[in-house]
Formats: C-alpha cells, sequence, structure tokens
C-alpha cells in the first residue's frame, strides 16, 4: 500500500529571508564540441574506474554481450564540469571510461567531487539520438536552495486565487491541510523547490491559475492514473519521486535515458544539469516522446510557463550557484546517542524522505527489552553544534551555520523524534547535547529507532557518496541494495541488520573527538 508522506507543518524561519535581486538572464550557449583533435600537455589520467563504472555499456546503463563498436574517430568533446560532478558520474554519462577523460590538471578519484568549471576532455560516444543539449532550469530551482527563500506561498497563491488557493484535503495523521500548506509541507520535507511544485502543477492541471483542466486532472492533477494516488498530495509525492530519481540518478551516473510511454527511448545529453534532467525525466513519464519534445521547448513550453509565473530562473541561481562550492568537506560528526549505550546499526543508506532519490539517510535503534515502537529512556544526541530549525511531528533540524535557514550550508535531519523531551524549535545545540528519544513518531516506522540524513545548501548528500557520511570516525559504506551496508573504521566492521542483531551493535566510545571529512 502507498501512504503520502505523513509528517507535520512547519514554522517559517527565524529571521527575513534575503533578498535575491533581478538581473539579466545568462546566455544558456550550448557547451562546445571540439571541431578537431586536441592533445593536451601534460595529459592527465585519473586512476582507473572502480567497479562503480562497467567497462561496456549500453545506452540503458546495461551490460551488453555483443557491445555496439564504439567510434574512435570523432572528435572529443570539451566538457566543463559542473556542482556535483564526479569523474564516475562524467565517465557513465558519456558511456566511456575514466581513464579515458583527461585534463590539464590533475583530476580527483573516481568518486569524489570535481571543481565546478574544469574543462575534461571526452571521447565522442553518445552524441547521437540524444535530447537537446538545451538547459531548462538551473540545480538550485529544484532542489529547495536559497533561490527560494524570498518566497511566500500563500502571497502568490492569494494573488492567483486558482483552484489550490482553497482547496483542502483530509491525511490520516494530521487531519486537513489547505493547499497552500500541503505544498509547503511537500516543500520541507522532500527539500524541493516550491516554485517547481506549483509550476508542474500548473503546466498538468492549471490548478494554480485556474480551475482543473477536465475532470480527470481533478482527482489525478498531475494526470498519472492510478488509484493510490488519487488526491493532489499523493500526486505531487509521485510527482517529487520521479524528480529525484532524475536529479540525484544524473549526479552518480545511474539515469542515462528516457523511456516514454509510447515505447520509445532517448539517450540524456550527457551535458546536461541535474535540474534540467529531473524536469525531464518527469515529463518523460506522463508523455509520448512528441508530446515531450513540445512540453521542453524554451520558448513555448514549461520553461517559459515557468518564466512567466515566476520570473528569470537563471538569474536566481546566480545567485546561489554552486551548490557545491570547490573544496567541500563534511564537518566534524560525532555518533547521535550517548557513550557506553548499546545502539544498533539498523539501517544502511536509503531514501532521505521518500523511497527514491539520493540514498542520504541511514538509520540507529536503541536496544530493547522488546521490538516494536517500544518506549525507550535512550537519548538522541547532536552530532554537531546548530540552531535547530524545526522540531514536530517527529523531526528535528538542526542548521548548523546558525544563520536559521536549513536551505544555506549542512544541516542535520533527525526523525522519528518523540514529542516528549524533544528539543524546542528556536534552542542552540552543542555537539552531545540531548535532542529527543527516539520512536516511531513521524510517519511510518515498524519500530522505535532514529533515521538521520544531511542535506548541504538545500541539497540531500548521499551517504556514501562523494562526501561520506563519517562519524566518530566511522564510514558508511552502501550495500546492494537500500538499507543494506556497513560502518567501517579501520579493521572494525559493523553490519546493518533492521532486527539489530548482534553484528550491528555499536557503543559510542567516551572521549572521542569527531575530525572534519575533507577530500
Amino acid at each position: 500500500m502507498v501512504t503520502p508522506s505523513l509528517w507535520g507543518t512547519y514554522s517559517t524561519p527565524t529571521s527575513a529571508p534575503p533578498t535575491i535581486p533581478s538581473t539579466a538572464r545568462p546566455s544558456r550557449t550550448p557547451l562546445p564540441t571540439a571541431s578537431a583533435t586536441i592533445t593536451l600537455t601534460p595529459s592527465i589520467t585519473p586512476t582507473a574506474i572502480s567497479s562503480f563504472i562497467t567497462p561496456t555499456r549500453g545506452a540503458a546503463g546495461v551490460d551488453e554481450p555483443n557491445p555496439t563498436p564504439r567510434n574512435t574517430s570523432a572528435a572529443p568533446i570539451l566538457y566543463y564540469t559542473q556542482s556535483g560532478d564526479t569523474l564516475a558520474g562524467v565517465a557513465r554519462r558519456f558511456d566511456v571510461e575514466v581513464s579515458e577523460i583527461t585534463a590539464t590538471v590533475p583530476l580527483p578519484e573516481s568518486i569524489d567531487l570535481i571543481d565546478p568549471g574544469t574543462l575534461l576532455v571526452i571521447p565522442e560516444r553518445v552524441m547521437d539520438n540524444v535530447t537537446p543539449n538545451e538547459q531548462i532550469l538551473p540545480d538550485s530551482e529544484v532542489v529547495y536552495t536559497a533561490s527560494a527563500l524570498d518566497f511566500d506561498i500563500d502571497a502568490y497563491l492569494n494573488s492567483t486565487d486558482g483552484y489550490l488557493n482553497s482547496y483542502r484535503e483530509y491525511l490520516g495523521s494530521t487531519g486537513w491541510v489547505t493547499g497552500p500548506n500541503a505544498i509547503r509541507r511537500l516543500a520541507d520535507e522532500n527539500s524541493i523547490n516550491p516554485r517547481l511544485l506549483l509550476a508542474v502543477l500548473e503546466y498538468e492541471s492549471r490548478w494554480v491559475r485556474g480551475q482543473p483542466v477536465d475532470a480527470l486532472h481533478a482527482e489525478y492533477p498531475m494526470g498519472y492514473e492510478d488509484f493510490r494516488y488519487k488526491s493532489m498530495f499523493t500526486q505531487m509525492v509521485w510527482a517529487i519521486n520521479q524528480l529525484s530519481i532524475g536529479y540525484y540518478g544524473w549526479r552518480n551516473g545511474t539515469i542515462t535515458e528516457l523511456n516514454f510511454p509510447d515505447g520509445t527511448r532517448l539517450r540524456l545529453d550527457p551535458r546536461l544539469n541535474a535540474g534540467t534532467v529531473a524536469v525531464q525525466y518527469l515529463f518523460s513519464r506522463l508523455h509520448s516522446q512528441s508530446q515531450w519534445a513540445q512540453i521542453i521547448n524554451l520558448e513555448t513550453g514549461f520553461p517559459a510557463l515557468y518564466e512567466d509565473m515566476f520570473g528569470d530562473p537563471w538569474a536566481r541561481g546566480n545567485m546561489v550557484n554552486p551548490i557545491f562550492p570547490p573544496g567541500l568537506s563534511q564537518p566534524a560528526f560525532g555518533l547521535p546517542f550517548d557513550p557506553r549505550v548499546e545502539w544498533s546499526y539498523t539501517g544502511g543508506p536509503h531514501g532521505a524522505w521518500e523511497h527514491d532519490g539520493a540514498l542520504a539517510a541511514i538509520d540507529f535503534a536503541p536496544a530493547t527489552d522488546h521490538g516494536g515502537c517500544a518506549v525507550t529512556d535512550a537519548w538522541v544526541t547532536a552530532s554537531a553544534p546548530g540552531l535547530v530549525v524545526r522540531s514536530g511531528q517527529g523531526v528535528v533540524v538542526v542548521d548548523l551555520d546558525g544563520d536559521g535557514y536549513e536551505q544555506t550550508g549542512w544541516t542535520l535531519l533527525y526523525l522519528h523524534i518523540a514529542t516528549t523531551d524533544r528539543i524546542r524549535q528556536g534552542e542552540w545545540v552543542d555537539a552531545n547535547d540531548h535532542i529527543g528519544h527516539p520512536s516511531c513518531e513521524g510517519g511510518i516506522s515498524t519500530g522505535t529507532h532514529l533515521h538521520f540524513a544531511r542535506k548541504y545548501n538545500g541539497e540531500w548528500v548521499p551517504a556514501d557518496g562523494p562526501i561520506p557520511f563519517v562519524l566518530d570516525g566511522w564510514k558508511v559504506i552502501a550495500g546492494q541494495k537500500p538499507y543494506e551496508g556497513l560502518l567501517v573504521r579501520g579493521e572494525k566492521t559493523i553490519i546493518a541488520d533492521p532486527v539489530g542483531q548482534a553484528w550491528s551493535i555499536i557503543f559510542r566510545e567516551p572521549n572521542v573527538t569527531p575530525t572534519p571529512v575533507g577530500p
């Protein structure tokens, strides 16, 4: 059974957001393709690619027993890296080996972030039958970044006075919710830009600035006709999942192709940005390829509607990009519980909020006499100092830079925190201070535990990715499937286990000083 997100409403930031000025739209000229063979001196060959990349890949990212011969005569592509790029992800998108990518500067390991703007020279392999090399939205307009801090959902919907503004929906855990509050919840919970949620809802159904286009879109406003998603809230949950699959799948190179309902396929142009792929992927799930081509048209399709609703997204993007600045590292984080208390590592990397998207979350559970949603005296503690910017309905979010916004800098999400003794919004916590007790509150949970995840500048950070999750020296390693995986520190290994068997038990040692995790 598919269930909607069940978390509650959240308070506004503690101080007034900055105003983002309007500027002229920057040029979006497609990235250049070299017209002749280029020789670079010196030629830097990065470390051979790990098992993350398979030597022979088909267009869909699936091993082929008889791969199509590669074109080795075409001129190479000049590609300037974007925020969030890794060599492994770029190689998979361009269908090349990491060892084939060269540059005039030393390159990092294949799984590490590359500084934005680094020039790479890449053999041309997948430039036929691809999507247009036209960017639709900057990444900062897809994830909930500082570009949306000045956006007032209520004021905007009051000005349009469309169907959504007066819409109400009943959710099982929290009762009646208004249309504006539903959008706010979805944006906060999933860290998806509220402007984008309103724009895709308007494009598919006209709910925002008018009335539903027909009876189908009154019940299924995104046009995804499935009885499990028969409401505005669940339709938007489905849409967010598609956006997240496209966005984070592009980041790590697992999404390289669009498959349309009419059975046709297109390879994604490898030079696109994650925000563009997120939008392209969503609409490819709903429309035929010919319809999709009209939707992504910059002058007459969804991009034009988006600008008409909210102004120039690229001007806003210029104010907050890149999401991941050069040299980014994780601050020092400690294990989120008291020393000398038995806990278990019950969940390796899995979805940060919904099931799909970034595998940014891990789970810990305290020892109890019996399973299920047992009441416990165990405490969840602050992994790092910061300001509590959200507290309610099982959620505590701590802003580590202390500016009052979870859309800027590092933030930590603590989920399933019991109401009793839960820290209040607006309080400052130091490392090791008590956050609250683990519970089953805040959504669907089969047992008392803590769901723990990181964001940076509003984007979920995968637990086993370019910036690994490290807690008191324990490094998170993903398994073959979500929720599987390890914690590794030196020669010690702890195996994630959902029922907390012996190999998952972990004690936090006293007097351990966490250290930052740098590139």
